[in-house]
């Protein structure tokens, strides 16, 4: 009877104990192994006293010693609502080895007064399967300025335009009076080298001189006029020109060797064989008057061309 008894003891102390061990588990490691959601531990931030550009932070508890509900899926970031913003997520590891997953809100938009909202709701999930419910936390925000101002000294509504700081402009004036002063100077370097180019050229080139001796003898003839130039003296200009130029007397005959010293003067070779034609009739035939003939015109080209040239 005695062993009888015993064996039925048995029994019903391991039905005992079976039915006490729920009690004693972890309420997380039950949750993880049912699926179930449950609160964690959230240490919550302060919940008064914050303006716009305030950051605050939220952490939820996911290791603790034997505690452990893995890792959890981050909550998405941005916009929660019209005046905080979910800024970023990360893991932190307190003194006492506990891990954290904290999350960082900042303060994006305040009302005209002060005023209660509420850090969000969470349903976060882990990869042990439990689900983790974060409610939601009240906290206070109030204005960066006052709605009324004080109106009193210098607490005023509005305040005047703040004066820019006045930019010293004398040394900005002397450095455009040097610049304005080497950009005249070589202007005038410039206008005088020219000048005095122009002047040696007409007292060295034979056109050159040739052409202001002409302009000299006769004004320029009217657009409505033929540029005949009448005066042995012209012709006599034009001579000594080519002339000196082909570096000996230039005949009709002998127009190739001004070519040669002169192949700048090609493209007006039919305009000097027509010139020495008629220079030839007009001082070698007698009782010849000559056609007129544009002596100047011709001096002119002579003179451009000859100047194309020295550039």
């Amino acid at each position: 009877m005695r062993a009888d008894g015993l064996t039925r003891r048995i029994p019903a102390a391991l039905m005992l104990a079976v039915s006490l061990m729920p009690a004693l588990m972890p309420s997380t490691n039950i949750a993880a192994a049912s699926g179930a959601a449950f609160q964690p531990t959230v240490q919550e931030p302060r919940a008064f006293g914050y303006l716009l550009g305030d950051v605050l932070t939220q952490r939820i508890l996911v290791k603790d010693g034997g505690y452990d509900i893995g890792t959890v899926t981050p909550p998405s970031l941005g916009r929660t609502d019209a005046w905080l913003e979910r800024r970023r997520v990360r893991s932190e590891t307190d003194a006492d080895g506990r891990r954290w997953m904290a999350i960082d809100y900042q303060v994006v938009n305040v009302p005209t007064t002060l005023m209660q909202i509420a850090l969000p709701a969470l349903s976060l999930t882990s990869s042990s399967g439990a689900t983790l419910q974060v409610g939601e936390w009240p906290l206070s925000i109030g204005p960066a300025t006052p709605a009324n101002p004080f109106n009193a000294g210098d607490l005023q509504a509005v305040r005047p335009d703040r004066q820019a700081p006045a930019v010293p402009t004398a040394p900005l004036r002397r450095q455009a009076g040097f610049a304005l002063g080497l950009l005249m100077l070589s202007l005038l370097s410039w206008a005088g080298w020219w000048l005095w180019r122009n002047a040696r050229e007409s007292a060295r080139l034979p056109f050159a001189r040739a052409w202001r001796e002409l302009r000299r003898m006769q004004p320029k003839p009217r657009a409505s006029e033929p540029s005949a130039d009448a005066s042995a003296q012209a012709w006599l200009c034009l001579h000594r020109a080519l002339n000196e130029t082909a570096g000996h007397v230039v005949h009709a005959g002998a127009l190739s060797g001004l070519f040669v010293r002169a192949p700048y003067l090609l493209p007006l070779r039919a305009q000097l064989e027509q010139f020495y034609r008629q220079s030839a009739e007009r001082f070698f035939t007698p009782a010849s008057s000559g056609d007129a003939y544009p002596v100047r015109t011709l001096c002119e080209a002579l003179y451009r061309a000859e100047q194309r040239h020295q550039r």
